[in-house]
């Protein structure tokens, strides 16, 4: 027996057999972002939501619904999420908590993403500036913070500044309870005053690249098997001997 062809057909057997899963991990992924843009553009279309309602519901049914949001902004408590960019410019994610005008909320405050600003160093912007109405009337994306991650949230040169949305961090920030959400307040997205926050676009229902990633491992399986065929055809042919002359 050939122990090099054995060799080296186990190795393609693991090499295929990763890919393939790979491939089919990227499959899997794309379910999950179909089902999500699904539920986005299902809970985006319906009615919106009152204040009570989303006081009332659990978080898992108001994800993705859209709310008018009608409180007063604590703008002295108002923080920023550094190293965001639009249209290729650098800036920083308003975020300023809403105590709500409707009875039941007690000291809670909303956590409103007012928008996008400008920011030279994506950390500090003129927070008296950026300043709206002090009563907020306004539509906004019901959506869930992040998951922890890895690494300090608060920045390290910015008073005022987050690296990551967590709840913990900015509730000792702001000192106030926040409600297990973050509103992304919706409006143009057009940017018009550099001084004034621009809304945030909502998700894109894109499906990302989990498809061609998909294909791409499964063509590398392909390249394997295929690579190992062609060795071993080529092994099992019988060496012609040149005469000596």
């Amino acid at each position: 027996m050939n122990t090099r062809l054995v060799l080296f057909g186990a190795l393609t057997v693991v090499a295929a057999g990763v890919c393939v899963r790979l491939g089919f991990w990227q499959l899997d992924r794309l379910g999950t972002r179909r089902a999500k843009n699904a539920l986005v553009l299902e809970r985006g279309a319906n009615e919106v939501i009152s204040m009570r309602a989303l006081r009332e519901q659990d978080t898992s049914e108001t994800h993705w619904k859209r709310v008018t949001v009608r409180g007063v902004a604590d703008y002295d408590a108002e923080m920023v999420q550094s190293s965001r960019s639009q249209a290729g410019a650098p800036g920083v994610y308003l975020l300023t908590p809403v105590r709500p005008l409707d009875a039941g909320w007690g000291d809670t405050s909303l956590l409103v993403l007012r928008g996008y600003l400008y920011s030279a160093d994506a950390r500090t912007i003129d927070f008296a500036k950026a300043r709206e109405a002090d009563t907020l009337v306004l539509d906004a994306l019901v959506t869930a913070f992040p998951p922890p991650r890895a690494g300090a949230v608060r920045s390290a040169t910015a008073a005022r500044a987050v690296r990551a949305l967590n709840r913990d961090t900015l509730e000792m920030m702001m000192a106030r309870p926040l409600v297990p959400v973050v509103l992304l307040a919706l409006g143009d997205t057009m940017p018009h005053d550099i001084l004034r926050p621009t809304r945030v676009p909502p998700p894109s229902p894109s499906e990302g690249p989990h498809m061609s990633y998909a294909v791409q491992w499964f063509g590398f399986a392909t390249v394997f098997v295929v690579g190992f065929v062609a060795f071993a055809r080529n092994a099992s042919r019988p060496k012609v001997r040149t005469r000596e002359v």
